[in-house]
């Protein structure tokens, strides 16, 4: 018989209530924060969360078991974890629960969840979601991303201060194109920089716009920042712009979601000026909420302006043009894609010409 940790504990959210089962289940053991918690945090940033997700279809990072050692995520290799990514509506969904209908890569469909009221957000949390996944769309044109999503990745010999110091200088290159940009912590050790865009282009574009961002970026800050896909390629303690995180079902952690981490850290929206004086674990399930009840939502902006894209799909032109840099390869899972360079890893290609590369023979 599985283990009880409490009786159900209702939740009214707005015009619903909310049954939390097991609420004193431990979810995050190493700093014993509960299933309840969780739930309850989504709640305290209600406002922030639902600005976040609305109408957008999302995708549930699920730990029905809580974050606890051992415990891994399924992949999309075939590993069978304790946690999962459910990307179709789950079953024995209440009638509030209003869905998306989205196109893979592959060509296969689903209906997602597309929150409308904070309530969905609270049910989902009582399924298990520790983190939330919205794509780049409303639900109202799902080909047609309103959100361009600059991901900087620390890689190995970086963290999250050498993030922070690309952050500045992307902060720089917006404001010279007057673009505004809204930053957020990942949750673990990278920086997200989120842009509002006119719904006119489609993934693609928006996808050539994040390159574009990205070398540019790499001209500003050579040594530092890398668009390498390859990881065997980028040079260490660089940052990885990571612009495949705009393709066609790529998702980042929205704001104000928890990650998968012992400590429970929350991705936190930031003012541009509170980047060098914060750490990821300053924001966690147990801080966060009060941080909301001070400041309020710091991205309750984003929605004012909507911005063209039209100034980084010139410099993606540009590179294409004058110095021959076409599209970037697609993440392993996708179907071969347009315009798409090789796709194999560069030490396990057999047809590369290494003689630029590689000079003088390596050595046994």
């Amino acid at each position: 018989m599985a283990k009880e940790f409490g009786s159900p504990v209702e939740l009214a959210v707005g015009e619903h209530v909310v049954k939390v089962s097991n609420p004193e289940k431990p979810y995050f053991p190493e700093v014993g924060i509960t299933k309840l918690e969780v739930v309850q945090h989504y709640v305290a940033c209600g406002d922030g969360i639902l600005r976040a997700l609305r109408e957008r279809p999302t995708t549930l990072e699920r730990w029905p078991g809580g974050v606890v050692p051992g415990a891994r995520i399924s992949t999309r290799e075939g590993f069978k974890g304790e946690a999962f990514y459910q990307k179709r509506v789950p079953q024995g969904a209440p009638p509030y629960v209003e869905t998306a209908h989205i196109t893979f890569p592959s060509g296969r469909t689903a209906d997602e969840i597309a929150p409308t009221e904070l309530a969905v957000i609270a049910w989902a949390a009582q399924l298990g979601t520790i983190t939330f996944h919205p794509w780049p769309v409303r639900r109202s044109d799902v080909d047609h991303p309103d959100e361009l999503r600059l991901d900087l990745d620390p890689g190995p010999g970086a963290d999250f201060a050498d993030a922070v110091e690309v952050a500045h200088e992307l902060h720089a290159l917006l404001d010279e194109v007057g673009i505004v940009g809204w930053p957020k912590t990942s949750g673990n050790r990278g920086v997200h920089v989120y842009v509002r865009v006119e719904p006119r282009w489609e993934f693609v574009d928006l996808r050539h716009a994040a390159i574009a961002v990205g070398r540019e970026l790499e001209r500003r800050m050579p040594g530092r920042v890398t668009t390498k896909w390859w990881k065997e390629e980028r040079p260490p303690g660089t940052i990885f712009l990571d612009y495949n995180q705009n393709a066609r079902d790529r998702t980042i952690a929205s704001a104000y979601s928890v990650r998968p981490k012992p400590q429970a850290p929350v991705s936190m929206p930031l003012l541009w000026d509170e980047l060098d004086q914060v750490s990821t674990l300053d924001f966690t399930v147990r801080t966060a909420g009060a941080r909301f009840a001070e400041v309020g939502d710091l991205h309750a902006g984003i929605d004012d302006v909507a911005y063209t894209l039209d100034t980084f799909l010139e410099w993606y032109e540009r590179d294409e043009r004058d110095l021959g840099l076409g599209d970037m390869p697609y993440p392993p899972d996708y179907p071969k894609m347009k315009g798409e360079p090789k796709r194999v890893q560069p030490s396990r290609d057999k047809d590369r010409d290494r003689s630029a590369d590689d000079p003088e023979p390596p050595v046994a």
